[in-house]
């Protein structure tokens, strides 16, 4: 489902819908309560405002039928991740992939485990 229209997310709100990919939908207190497990500073108020800021921009839907609402995003993890990816490219490496790879290899971004995967996903290219 692609949905070019939509503003990108801030690093905040990155991280609201990472949260979410990983929960489902969800409440507010349930987004604030998987926060709290990387960031034991965060505030429930802080959360709530930048679900309902990210449901008034469109990036996500607001199930309401119940007391407390639920949200889940308009898009799909890897949609998100694409567009991201692909705006990065354009942005940051003259829109050349092979740049971007190759500083993900050399800047130390790879795990070895990681490294193995990619050599089995070319490996099944070839």
């Amino acid at each position: 489902m692609s949905t070019p229209n939509l503003p990108k997310p801030t690093a905040a709100e990155l991280e609201m819908l990472r949260l979410l990919f990983a929960l489902g939908p969800a409440t507010a207190r349930q987004v604030h309560e998987a926060a709290l497990e990387t960031r034991p500073d965060a505030n429930y108020a802080t959360v709530l405002r930048v679900l309902q800021i990210m449901h008034t921009k469109g990036l996500l839907k607001r199930d309401e039928s119940q007391r407390a609402h639920v949200y889940s995003p308009v898009q799909e993890q890897d949609s998100v991740q694409t567009n991201l990816l692909k705006d990065l490219i354009q942005k940051a490496f003259a829109g050349s992939g092979k740049a971007l790879v190759l500083a993900a290899l050399r800047g130390g971004h790879v795990s070895k485990k990681e490294r193995e995967e990619i050599q089995a996903l070319l490996d099944q290219e070839k």
